[in-house]
C-alpha cells in the first residue's frame, strides 16, 4: 500500500496544512519516508462534524450490523499481508513475530467484540413490569439498556502499534457500542496507523456505513491533542500512555464547560511479592520467569514487574543470586524510539542515585546506540530506602526492576498498605505461606485491578473474564477495562424508559 502521509477524514484523505513531521526509525539514522502532515484544529472540527452525522447510522446498524463492520476490520487488517508488520517493524523496532502475534490479538479481539454484539446480552436490560395496582401508589413499567455515549476520541499507544492504536481496543470496543471514533494517531508509527486507518474505512465502505463513523488524525503536538478533547462534540476518550499524558488529557476533559469522561490507562509498576515458601522451593524459576517478564518487549509492557519484594533470609539471598545471573545474561533490546531510550537512562541513573540504592546487575552483553538498545537492568535496595524515596515508587519505562529485601512479613505488609495503584500485583508463595498470602491479598486486592498468584502479570488475555485497569494513577477509572469484552461498557450510558410499552421505537426494540 502506498502511503500519503494524510489524515483521514470522511474517507478522504486530508493533507492542508505546512507543518509536516517524519516517523524515526530505530533501525536508522535518517527519517522514513513518506512526510505527514500535521492535522489542524479544522481537521478536528470536520472530523467530529462527520462522526456526530454518523452516529444516527452507526447506532441504527444495530448489534448485527456493527458485528459485521468489526469482522471486515479484522479481514481487512489481515489482507494487508506482511507490508503492514514491515511497515510497524520498521517504525517501532518490534520484532516481525511479536507484531505477527500482535496483529493477531487485535483482529481476534475484533472478533471476540462482534460475538459479543450477537449474544445482545451487553444491552443489560433490565425491565420491571408495571404494577396498575399497587398501593399506595401504582407502579409504571420500567425499562433500562444501555445507549452509545456518542463521538470517542482514541490515542494510539507507541508500544502496541495494533492491540492498542488505530484499529485496537479502545476504537473496537467503541465502534461495537454504536459510537463513532476520532483517533489521534502516535506520531511513533504513523505510516502503521495509515495502513490500519484505511483498513477501517475499506471495512466501512464494504458494511454500506458512513466514512464519517471513523477519522485518522495524524500529528506531534499536544495542541492537536487538547483541540480533539476541547471539541464539544467529542463525548469520551480513550488513552495508553504515560501518567504525564493521560493526567494531562484527564485536565483538559475536565475543565471543559461541559466535562467527559477519559478512560486513561497510565501505566504501573506491578509489585510482585516473594514469600519464603517460594523462594526456598523454586528460586531459580523464579529468577528465570521474572527477568523474562522484566525484559520481554524491552520492558515496555504496562505490565512489566517494576517493583520485586521479599524477606531478608539465606533463601532470598540465593534467589536474589540466580536474578542477577539471569539478569547478566539477558540481551539488550531495542527501543521503540531515541526519546524512550534516553528517558529510561535517565530514570535508571536517577534510581541508582539514591542512597541505599547498589546496581545489582546489568546485561553483560553491550548495547548498541545506533540500534537504539537499552541494557537490562537490576537495582537493589532495603525497605526503609524504598518507603523514604519517592521516585523509587514511580514506573521507568524499559528493561529494569528494582529488588527490595525487607526485614520481616510486617514490613511487606507496611509496603503493600502504602503502594500506589497498580494494574496488577503478584504473590509467589507455598502452602507454608498461606497466612501470609492471604494477609498480602487482602492489602492488595485494594491497590490493583488484577491479582496473580504463582504467575507473571506480562500477558493481558483478551477475553471476558480480564480487568486492565486499576486505582489511579494506574488508571483514572477503575471500574472500567481496557481489554476484554466488557471494554464496551466504557462507551456506554443507561437510560430508563418509562411506559414506553407498544410505542418502542424501532431503533429499541430489537434491544428491548
Amino acid at each position: 500500500m502506498q502511503l500519503h502521509g494524510t489524515s483521514l477524514i470522511s474517507g478522504v484523505p486530508i493533507a492542508a496544512s505546512a507543518d509536516r513531521f517524519a516517523a524515526e526509525s530505530p533501525f536508522r539514522p535518517e527519517p522514513l519516508p513518506p512526510c505527514f502532515y500535521e492535522a489542524t484544529e479544522t481537521d478536528v472540527h470536520r472530523a467530529l462534524s462527520a462522526a456526530e452525522a454518523a452516529r444516527t447510522a452507526l447506532d441504527g446498524a444495530g448489534s448485527k450490523g456493527r458485528a459485521g463492520l468489526l469482522e471486515r476490520i479484522a479481514v481487512e487488517l489481515e489482507s494487508l499481508g506482511a507490508p503492514l508488520l514491515e511497515r510497524a517493524h520498521l517504525e517501532t523496532g518490534l520484532p516481525l513475530e511479536r507484531l505477527a502475534s500482535e496483529r493477531n490479538r487485535t483482529t481476534g479481539q475484533l472478533r471476540l467484540l462482534a460475538a459479543l454484539l450477537r449474544e445482545e446480552r451487553w444491552r443489560d436490560l433490565r425491565v420491571d413490569s408495571a404494577l396498575p395496582g399497587r398501593q399506595p401508589l401504582p407502579r409504571p413499567e420500567l425499562r433500562r439498556t444501555l445507549l452509545p455515549i456518542g463521538p470517542v476520541a482514541v490515542f494510539g499507544a507507541s508500544n502496541f502499534p495494533f492491540a492498542y492504536s488505530v484499529a485496537g481496543g479502545d476504537t473496537a470496543s467503541a465502534l461495537a457500542a454504536g459510537c463513532p471514533v476520532v483517533v489521534k494517531a502516535h506520531p511513533a508509527h504513523p505510516g502503521t496507523s495509515e495502513m490500519s486507518g484505511v483498513a477501517i474505512l475499506r471495512a466501512l465502505q464494504k458494511s454500506s456505513l458512513p466514512a464519517g463513523a471513523f477519522a485518522l488524525l495524524q500529528g506531534r503536538s499536544h495542541a492537536l491533542g487538547e483541540a480533539l478533547v476541547r471539541h464539544p462534540l467529542l463525548q469520551a476518550v480513550g488513552f495508553t500512555g504515560s501518567l504525564r499524558g493521560g493526567r494531562a488529557l484527564f485536565d483538559v476533559a475536565n475543565s471543559r464547560a461541559t466535562p467527559i469522561p477519559v478512560f486513561a490507562e497510565m501505566g504501573s509498576l506491578n509489585p510482585v511479592f516473594l514469600l519464603p515458601g517460594a523462594l526456598r522451593s523454586r528460586a531459580p524459576e523464579l529468577a528465570k520467569g521474572l527477568t523474562q517478564s522484566v525484559t520481554q518487549g524491552g520492558g515496555q509492557f504496562c505490565t512489566k514487574p517494576g517493583l520485586l519484594f521479599g524477606i531478608a533470609s539465606p533463601e532470598f539471598d540465593a534467589f536474589q543470586a540466580c536474578l542477577v545471573e539471569a539478569m547478566r545474561a539477558s540481551q539488550p533490546a531495542t527501543l521503540l524510539h531515541s526519546g524512550i531510550l534516553r528517558a529510561y537512562e535517565c530514570g535508571a541513573a536517577r534510581a541508582a542515585s539514591h542512597a541505599g540504592v547498589q546496581i545489582l546487575a546489568e546485561s553483560a552483553l553491550p548495547a548498541y546506540p545506533a540500534l537504539t538498545q537499552g541494557r537490562p537492568l537490576l537495582l537493589g535496595t532495603d525497605a526503609a530506602s524504598y518507603l523514604a524515596e519517592q521516585p523509587l515508587r514511580e514506573e521507568n519505562f524499559g528493561p529494569s526492576s528494582l529488588l527490595v529485601k525487607a526485614p520481616d512479613m510486617a514490613a511487606l505488609l507496611q509496603i503493600a498498605a502504602r503502594l500506589d495503584g497498580q494494574l496488577t500485583a503478584t504473590v509467589h508463595g507455598a502452602d507454608a505461606d498461606a497466612g501470609a498470602v492471604g494477609a498480602l491479598f487482602s492489602l492488595l486486592e485494594q491497590k490493583a485491578g488484577r491479582l496473580i498468584y504463582n504467575g507473571y502479570p506480562t500477558g493481558v488475555e483478551v477475553c471476558a473474564a480480564m480487568h486492565h485497569g486499576g486505582p489511579y494513577p494506574a488508571s483514572t477509572d477503575s471500574r472500567f477495562t481496557a481489554v476484554g469484552t466488557a471494554a464496551i461498557q466504557r462507551w456506554l450510558r443507561p437510560v430508563c424508559f418509562q411506559n414506553f410499552g407498544t410505542l418502542l421505537s424501532a431503533r429499541l426494540s430489537a434491544g428491548l
